[in-house]
C-alpha cells in the first residue's frame, strides 16, 4: 500500500513538473491564450448550468387592474412563489410548471376580482353607518356583480355597469323608473349578435326591480350603441333569424339529396347546392260574401208580421139639427141563444159567417147597423235570412316559394383501372328522379333542378390535423433540443477548435527527449518496479523483458546507454 501511494505521488509530481516546464517554455502570447480559453470554458459551463436550471416563465394573468395586481403580488409573496413582470408591465409571469397550481390557489382566495367590487363590500359594514351610505354600497355591489356576470360572456373582455335608481316616492305622478348603462369592451375581432345584446339587456333588467328593458343602454368601446342593433336589422329586413332559417332549410335539403346519392355514386362523388326562395311576408285577409236566399226549398224566414183592419161609416139618421148631431149610442152585440138540443135548426160553426152580419178584421156586426161604405186594409211583412260567409285567412311565415338544386356527379371509376367513364343516360335519369323526390320537387311552385356528370379535377383530402410545424408539443421539444444542441456545439468548439490545437502546438514546441532522459525514465521504471516487486526473480525477468523491448524498438538508444555506462566505469 505504501508503495502504491509513493508511486502515485511520484506520478503527480511528474505531471506537475511537466506542466510547470511547459508553462516556462511557452511565450507570453500562448500563456494569455491559454488563460482566456480556460476562463471562457469555465464561464460557458457556469452559464450553461444556470440556463438549464433557469425555469421557463409563463403568463399568469395579463391586463389586470392595479388593485388586483397588488393583491396578486402579495399572495405570491405569501406562497413563496417567484414571479416576474413582462417588459410592458401588463402581465405577471411565474414558472411554467406552476401556472395552473398558482391560478387555482389564487382562485380559492377570490383573485383576481376583475377590478369591480361585488357584494363582498357588504360583508364589512361598520356599526352606525347611515342609510344613504348603505344604499350606495348596495348599488356599488350590484353594479360589480352585474359587471362580473357580463364578463363571463366569451366575446366580452371587460364591462362596466352604471345604475340610476331614483328614490322611492308615494306620489304616482312623480315616480320615475330606474335606468341602466352598460359599457362593453370586446375582444379584438369579436362582435355581439342581436340575441346576445337582447340577453344582456334582459339580464340587467331582471336584476333591478322595476327596470324596463327599454331603459337599458349598451355601448361598446368605440361608442357604438348596441341596444339598437336588433331594431335596425328588423327595419332593414336583415333579420338574422330569417337568414339562419333559410340556411338550415338549404342544409337539410342538401343532406337529404347527398344521403340518397351516396350509396349509388359513393362518398365524395357528388356535390349538391340548393338555393331556397322563402317568403317571410305576413298577410291576413278577411272576406265577407252575401248570396241571395230565393230557393224555395232552402228559403229561411227570419220574421213575419201580418196586419188587417176594417172600418165602416154609419149613415145619417133623424131630423137635421142639434139632436141629429149627437154621438151614436154604444153598440150592443145581439144576444144569440145557444142551440137547444133537439131544435129544428143547427147552430152555425164558430167563425163562419152569419147571415145578416158582417165579419171583418175581428169585428162582427149587423149589416143593417153598418153604414156605407166599408174600408178594409191588410198588411203583411216577411223578413228572410241573408246567406252570408265570413272567411279569415292568415298566411304562415316562411313559406317556400321556390327551390333550385344543382347536382354534379363524378365519373364512375372502373374497377382495377385508373380511368373513369361517364354515367349512362339511364343512370342520370334515375339520379334526376331521386333528387326530385328527395327535395320535394313541385312543378306548380316553379322548382328547378340541374344534374351534370363531369370528372372531378380536385380530390378532397381528409383533414390531417395540425401540421407538425404548428404542434405546440413538438415546438416545445424542438426549442429544448436547440438549446441543448447550442450548448453542446459551443463546448465542442472550445475543446476541438481551441484547446486541442493549443495543446498540440505546445507539445510540438517541447524539445525532444535525449538518451540520458530515456535512461532516466528506464531507471524510474526500474525503481518503481523494485518498489512494487513481489519477488526478485520475477522482477529480474520483467526488467530483462522490458530492456529487450526497448532494444528492439530503438537499438541506437540502447547502444548509447551502454556506451555511457562503460565510459563511466572507465573513469
Amino acid at each position: 500500500m505504501a508503495a502504491t501511494n509513493k508511486t502515485t505521488n511520484k506520478a503527480d509530481g511528474n505531471l506537475s513538473d511537466r506542466l510547470r516546464e511547459t508553462l516556462v517554455r511557452m511565450s507570453n502570447t500562448q500563456k494569455v491564450v491559454v488563460m482566456v480559453s480556460i476562463a471562457a470554458f469555465i464561464a460557458l459551463l457556469v452559464a450553461s448550468s444556470t440556463w438549464l436550471k433557469h425555469a421557463d416563465y409563463r403568463v399568469l394573468f395579463s391586463n389586470i387592474s392595479e388593485r388586483d395586481g397588488g393583491s396578486i403580488i402579495t399572495a405570491l409573496d405569501q406562497l413563496n412563489i417567484p414571479y416576474r413582470f413582462s417588459e410592458s408591465g401588463g402581465a405577471v409571469l411565474v414558472p411554467g410548471d406552476k401556472v395552473h397550481e398558482v391560478r387555482l390557489r389564487l382562485a380559492s382566495q377570490g383573485l383576481p376580482k376583475g377590478g369591480a367590487v361585488g357584494f363582498e363590500l357588504m360583508e364589512n359594514q361598520k356599526f352606525g353607518i347611515s342609510q344613504f351610505a348603505e344604499q350606495v354600497n348596495y348599488q356599488r355591489g350590484l353594479e360589480g356583480e352585474l359587471a362580473r356576470t357580463i364578463q363571463s360572456i366569451a366575446a366580452v373582455q371587460t364591462a362596466r355597469v352604471h345604475l340610476a335608481i331614483p328614490k322611492p316616492t308615494v306620489f304616482v305622478r312623480e315616480e320615475l323608473k330606474p335606468s341602466a348603462s352598460v359599457l362593453l369592451y370586446l375582444y379584438p375581432g369579436r362582435t355581439l349578435e342581436p340575441s346576445q345584446v337582447a340577453g344582456i339587456q334582459n339580464l340587467v333588467a331582471a336584476s333591478v326591480p322595476q327596470l324596463p328593458v327599454s331603459n337599458v343602454t349598451l355601448l361598446d368601446q368605440s361608442g357604438a350603441m348596441l341596444s339598437q342593433l336588433k331594431s335596425k336589422l328588423m327595419e332593414t329586413g336583415l333579420d338574422p333569424t330569417q337568414i339562419k332559417y333559410v340556411q338550415e332549410l338549404e342544409a337539410s335539403v342538401i343532406m337529404r339529396i347527398e344521403g340518397i346519392l351516396t350509396p349509388i355514386v359513393g362518398p365524395g362523388n357528388a356535390r349538391v347546392q340548393v338555393a331556397a326562395d322563402v317568403d317571410f311576408s305576413q298577410t291576413e285577409q278577411t272576406a265577407e260574401t252575401h248570396r241571395p236566399n230565393t230557393t224555395p226549398p232552402e228559403i229561411s224566414i227570419r220574421s213575419q208580421q201580418t196586419s188587417e183592419t176594417a172600418s165602416a161609416t154609419p149613415s145619417a139618421q133623424g131630423v137635421p139639427g142639434a139632436l141629429s148631431n149627437q154621438p151614436p149610442a154604444p153598440a150592443t152585440a145581439p144576444l144569440t141563444q145557444p142551440a137547444v138540443a133537439g131544435a129544428g135548426g143547427a147552430a152555425a160553426p164558430s167563425g163562419a159567417p152569419v147571415p145578416g152580419q158582417l165579419n171583418a178584421a175581428g169585428v162582427q156586426a149587423a149589416i143593417n147597423s153598418v153604414g156605407q161604405p166599408i174600408n178594409t186594409r191588410k198588411d203583411s211583412t216577411i223578413n228572410y235570412e241573408v246567406d252570408k260567409t265570413i272567411r279569415h285567412t292568415k298566411q304562415s311565415v316562411g313559406v317556400v316559394k321556390r327551390l333550385s338544386a344543382a347536382v354534379v356527379v363524378n365519373h364512375r371509376k372502373e374497377v382495377g383501372k385508373t380511368t373513369s367513364k361517364p354515367l349512362s343516360d339511364i343512370e342520370l335519369k334515375q339520379i334526376n328522379d331521386l333528387v326530385k323526390e328527395a327535395m320535394g320537387f313541385s312543378k306548380d311552385r316553379g322548382d328547378t333542378i340541374s344534374v351534370a356528370n363531369a370528372p372531378f379535377s380536385i380530390v378532397d383530402k381528409g383533414d390531417g390535423g395540425i401540421p407538425l410545424w404548428k404542434d405546440p408539443e413538438l415546438l416545445s421539444i424542438g426549442k429544448e433540443l436547440i438549446k441543448y444542441g447550442a450548448i453542446a456545439g459551443i463546448i465542442a468548439y472550445l475543446l476541438l477548435g481551441v484547446a486541442r490545437p493549443l495543446l498540440k502546438s505546445m507539445l510540438e514546441s517541447l524539445p525532444k527527449a535525449s538518451p540520458r532522459s530515456i535512461g532516466t525514465k528506464l531507471n524510474i521504471v526500474a525503481d518503481e518496479e523494485e518498489d512494487q516487486g513481489p519477488s526478485p526473480a520475477a522482477t529480474l525477468d520483467k526488467k530483462i523483458e522490458q530492456a529487450r523491448d526497448v532494444a528492439q524498438q530503438d537499438p541506437k538508444i540502447v547502444a548509447n546507454i551502454i556506451k555511457d555506462w562503460t565510459s563511466s566505469n572507465a573513469t
